[in-house]
């Protein structure tokens, strides 16, 4: 693996909150994700179903997991099923998971082979009164018109144990996941310092007439270097009225003297996600206009922060940020304070210029799962104001990360230059070197 090995301690706790809530007498499957193909004999890379992940640390196509936390034998109570390799498949894909390299990631005593996995759970799901199976329940899932494995999976058992209950793991792990252990702190941590280095790597690039997908190739260089995994997202790389495009993201245009960039970017090690954003001029200093726009987004990003604490419930921190939003854009004078004060509340004016939240659960996903509920120790939010005035070409966004304390909150993303004159300085000394 890319990645120094996750103590399977995590793992292991993981597991015994998911049984925690677990009914009685009932059985957990969760399984991979499929390999996705491209045209002909190419596939995507691939990408674990991520509640299988939080609780086996595997990250291997065609796994299994079963808990039975009342099963009768022992040996039954956590079984772990994996891909069995050959000959074949060492010469042309390379090595799989041994069954000892799997029980010891995982920190899973019972390992079996995937092929066996429907004659050992007959042994047991007639001893259960029901089933929890995964599926995917993001609001935004992106698979609904797609058959996936999971969806497999239940097709599969309501037809040869149809007359069981059925329950649904994802309502679990979404309770589980927003709080965050150490560990997982820890390598969230590890992809926002990796997004750091890369926005460095970035500020000592970029010059006039370039073509964005250039500033894209130091992302991808810096994370690959680091022993990430992949972006957290394909990034976005927008110079001048392209950042005014919120998911813009083909690359292709030149960046021009004179113009601002918006990069928004992120980072996946180990799973765990980073998500930043940053704005800096082509030729190394901000126009007045653009320093305006973007003193107006930072104000909104300090001060908006500030809410990310526990106790205040995401909606109310949405409301005051929008607020605070408004009033920039009056302060621009985007808009007028006149008609703010006599809009329909139900169609405010300042969505016209900003028309996205501003915070979200980050983790295993880069919009992480999760019920916006009152925030609490241990949540990861991103925070992300911005303004974009398409009739000027400028659209600015900036964003960093945030673990929530029991004081308020830390900024993982500190050490990411962000100050118009760091970034200026930066650009600058560049030059003369």
């Amino acid at each position: 693996m890319r990645y120094q090995q996750i103590p399977n301690t995590l793992f292991i706790e993981n597991r015994n909150r998911f049984i925690a809530k677990m009914k009685p007498n009932t059985i957990a499957i969760l399984t991979s994700n499929d390999i996705k193909h491209n045209n002909a004999d190419d596939v995507m890379d691939f990408a674990q179903n991520n509640d299988l992940f939080y609780l086996s640390g595997i990250n291997q196509e065609e796994t299994i997991l079963v808990l039975y936390p009342e099963a009768y034998k022992e040996e039954n109570r956590a079984i772990l099923f994996v891909k069995e390799t050959n000959e074949h498949i060492k010469i042309w894909d390379g090595e799989k998971l041994t069954k000892e390299e799997a029980a010891n990631i995982s920190g899973i005593k019972r390992v079996e082979w995937v092929n066996d996995f429907e004659t050992l759970l007959q042994y047991m799901a007639f001893e259960a009164d029901g089933f929890y199976l995964g599926h995917n329940e993001h609001i935004k899932r992106v698979t609904k018109d797609q058959e996936t494995r999971q969806d497999r999976m239940i097709t599969w058992c309501k037809q040869k144990y149809p007359l069981h209950h059925y329950y649904r793991a994802a309502k679990i792990t979404r309770e589980l996941r927003p709080v965050k252990s150490q560990e997982e702190i820890d390598l969230i941590q590890k992809a926002a310092a990796i997004s750091v280095e890369s926005f460095y790597s970035i500020l000592k690039a970029v010059k006039p007439n370039m073509k964005e997908y250039e500033l894209e190739a130091e992302l991808i260089y810096n994370l690959v270097k680091s022993g990430a995994k992949r972006h957290a997202f394909k990034p976005i790389v927008a110079s001048g009225k392209n950042a005014c495009a919120l998911h813009y993201n083909t690359n292709d245009a030149i960046c021009k003297d004179g113009d601002m960039i918006l990069m928004d970017f992120g980072v996946c090690y180990a799973n765990y996600n980073s998500d930043t954003t940053r704005c800096f001029p082509v030729n190394g200093t901000f126009s007045k206009r653009q320093k305006e726009v973007y003193s107006s987004v930072l104000h909104c990003l300090k001060e908006g922060s500030k809410l990310l604490k526990p106790g205040i419930t995401h909606i109310d921190y949405e409301k005051n940020m929008a607020t605070l939003v408004e009033a920039e854009l009056i302060k621009l004078g985007v808009l007028h304070a006149d008609e703010v004060a006599n809009q329909d509340p139900e169609r405010p004016l300042y969505k016209k210029y900003f028309m996205h939240g501003t915070a979200h659960y980050i983790g295993l996903d880069v919009h992480d799962v999760g019920l916006y509920r009152t925030i609490e120790p241990g949540m990861v939010f991103t925070c992300e104001p911005g303004i974009y005035i398409p009739e000027e070409g400028i659209g600015c966004r900036l964003e960093n990360d945030y673990l929530i304390t029991e004081k308020g909150h830390i900024n993982l993303t500190e050490d990411m230059p962000i100050e118009i004159e760091a970034i200026e300085a930066l650009m600058n000394n560049k030059k003369e070197q």
